[in-house]
């Protein structure tokens, strides 16, 4: 897994010394879920990510397995009842950015991703809003959206309808650096 930022790359057919493209190998992913009895909350920091802000081309993948939960039943449960994490290993977003925005200018600019997310192996074509900041030269890209379990096949057994929301939260925040 940690060579996906390199296949990311691979994937883009990047073949020139990498001008406009942009990497990040570290991305937060924090999910959260609300429901009756019980919040759930985990958090992933080994997000990869490629941007190419010549033509907004952008992928991103999560490792399944990276996400960490406060108890451990709760990260077993995650991994093998509902994502089924050998299974399905990661969760991936692979699209564009709508908006052109010049990252030689500093400021924070509001964006939207049109692409495929994929998560539990099932893909759907998504619309992500999104705000990416530059600021000296550093570029931050930061979501939050919802994934409905039942749209990615994530079914939740009624004995626990009470413990598991049917959406979930998920914010993403990545800081790149340019790819040399």
């Amino acid at each position: 897994m940690k060579h996906i930022g390199l296949i990311l790359l691979v994937w883009f057919g990047i073949n020139q010394a990498g001008q406009g493209i942009y990497v990040c190998k570290n991305a937060v992913v924090n999910i959260y879920s609300k429901a009756p009895l019980e919040d759930i909350e985990a958090k992933s920091d080994k997000g990869t990510s490629v941007l190419n802000a010549g033509t907004g081309e952008f992928a991103f993948a999560v490792p399944i397995r990276s996400f960490t939960f406060q108890k451990s039943l709760m990260q077993e449960h995650f991994n093998e009842n509902y994502m089924e994490s050998d299974k399905y290993p990661q969760a991936s977003f692979k699209g564009k950015i709508n908006e052109k925005v010049d990252i030689s200018k500093d400021g924070t600019y509001p964006v939207t991703a049109t692409g495929v997310f994929e998560a539990h192996g099932v893909k759907q074509n998504r619309t992500i809003p999104g705000k990416l900041t530059v600021s000296g030269g550093k570029v931050t890209l930061a979501s939050e959206f919802v994934v409905a379990c039942k749209d990615h096949k994530i079914e939740i057994p009624t004995l626990v309808f009470q413990k598991i929301a049917e959406t979930i939260k998920v914010n993403v925040t990545a800081t790149y650096t340019p790819n040399k």
